[in-house]
């Protein structure tokens, strides 16, 4: 049981929540946007005609799935006001802190609740949450069958029960198609199965979801309501949105995974094989982030780029600074993927679960977290759980990553 100090933290921090729905907080910027321009129309056109939606959903510029808002629209279709819709979205949005909590406990079976319960309360400071939970898109619900996809993948890896593979692949297709870039995740679960599951057993697994990605590219490919690349975003004309530099994802994503993981740099690392991994191969990461810098061509433009590369272009108008901690942030990448392989595998799907040319921070956040406690592995969490000032650090660092969210949208948009 929580304590009593847990429940009103709860419910100060879902009052928070509320507040924020009936002030229109916006800590995103573009969520409020994002809404009005993108979410709100085809979820009353789904409402009153679905057919004609449907079939020409990409007229919309949405570059998300349908699926979300169907449902939404489905709400909306008994008589409800949309305002309230908001309302119910917040309301769902919760079950992703619910999930997070239950992963803590069977991963970390002897950490105490309380504590458990703290770390995954976080998320109700986590601005992308917040302005998705007030401001109605698909990215939280897709989150939030991620997140049960990986409660029923760490079941299995609990007690190798067959039905819980099956459940953890059934909940991320569901999380695909209302947010495809989960998708690329199966290929790290797999890679698990493949060792742990009679050959039979995998085989069903993988004809099933191959069988289950069949309607979205019959809706893609044969109805040709190709939405994926209807999306406004600017980008260069001779390329297209889809244009893929390799360099422009890993130096951008590695830096908004070092943000995120700046509050526990010293709790979750062992900074005596972090200082001899890297004196061995420092010179040849050196060489390797050179050549990435080369070829980084990401531009203002784009929009986005994450706090590292938008605060490098703010306060010099160049990207010094950025390329300064993104050295580091690929430091901090390859030791990740040293201390176990299958960590690298859940980096290059991060980096390649973002095929379009921008690369936005509220992409990565709070499913970073949510990663970094569930299937990364061999980080020290111990010494994270036994030192509670390692939550006073997180919670600080929460706060004045939302007041510099506060900061940007208020004096510098």
């Amino acid at each position: 049981m929580l304590n009593q100090k847990t429940f009103f933290f709860t419910v100060l921090l879902y009052l928070s929540l509320v507040t924020g729905y009936f002030f229109d907080e916006n800590l995103n910027y573009g969520s409020y946007y994002d809404w009005i321009s993108a979410n709100k129309n085809p979820i009353i056109d789904f409402s009153t005609n679905f057919l004609d939606t449907f079939l020409n959903y990409e007229k919309y510029g949405h570059r998300h799935s349908p699926v979300y808002l169907i449902f939404l629209s489905l709400i909306l279709k008994t008589g409800i006001e949309i305002e309230y819709l908001r309302l119910i979205h917040l309301h769902l949005c919760l079950f992703l802190i619910f999930l997070f909590f239950k992963c803590l406990l069977i991963k970390f079976p002897k950490i105490d609740k309380k504590l458990l319960a703290l770390l995954s309360l976080i998320i109700f400071l986590s601005p992308t949450f917040r302005s998705i939970a007030i401001w109605p898109d698909s990215r939280i619900p897709g989150l939030i069958f991620f997140t049960l996809s990986i409660f029923y993948f760490l079941k299995f890896n609990q007690n190798n029960k067959i039905k819980f593979a099956w459940l953890s692949i059934f909940s991320l297709i569901i999380s695909s198609y209302i947010s495809p870039n989960f998708s690329v995740f199966i290929i790290y679960y797999f890679y698990f199965f493949l060792r742990q599951l009679k050959i039979f057993n995998l085989i069903h697994l993988v004809f099933f979801a191959f069988i289950s990605s069949l309607p979205m590219f019959y809706y893609l490919f044969i109805l040709d309501v190709n939405f994926l690349v209807a999306g406004g975003t600017q980008y260069t004309e001779e390329e297209g949105l889809y244009y893929f530099n390799l360099s422009n994802k890993i130096l951008i994503i590695s830096s908004i995974f070092l943000f995120h993981f700046i509050p526990f740099i010293s709790s979750l690392l062992n900074f005596e094989n972090l200082k001899n991994v890297l004196k061995d191969k420092f010179i040849l990461l050196f060489i390797f982030f050179i050549i990435l810098v080369y070829f980084f061509d990401y531009s203002l433009e784009f929009t986005g780029g994450g706090i590292f590369f938008q605060l490098s272009n703010f306060l010099f108008e160049n990207n010094y600074l950025f390329y300064f901690v993104s050295f580091f942030s690929i430091l901090l990448f390859f030791f990740i993927s040293k201390i176990d392989y299958s960590n690298f595998l859940l980096i290059f799907l991060i980096i390649f679960s973002n095929v379009q040319n921008s690369i936005y921070h509220k992409y990565y956040e709070p499913m970073l977290i949510i990663l970094i406690f569930t299937l990364f592995k061999n980080f020290e969490f111990n010494k994270f759980f036994i030192n509670k000032n390692n939550f006073y650090i997180l919670y600080l660092f929460s706060f004045v990553f939302i007041f510099l969210r506060f900061f940007k949208n208020y004096y510098l948009t």
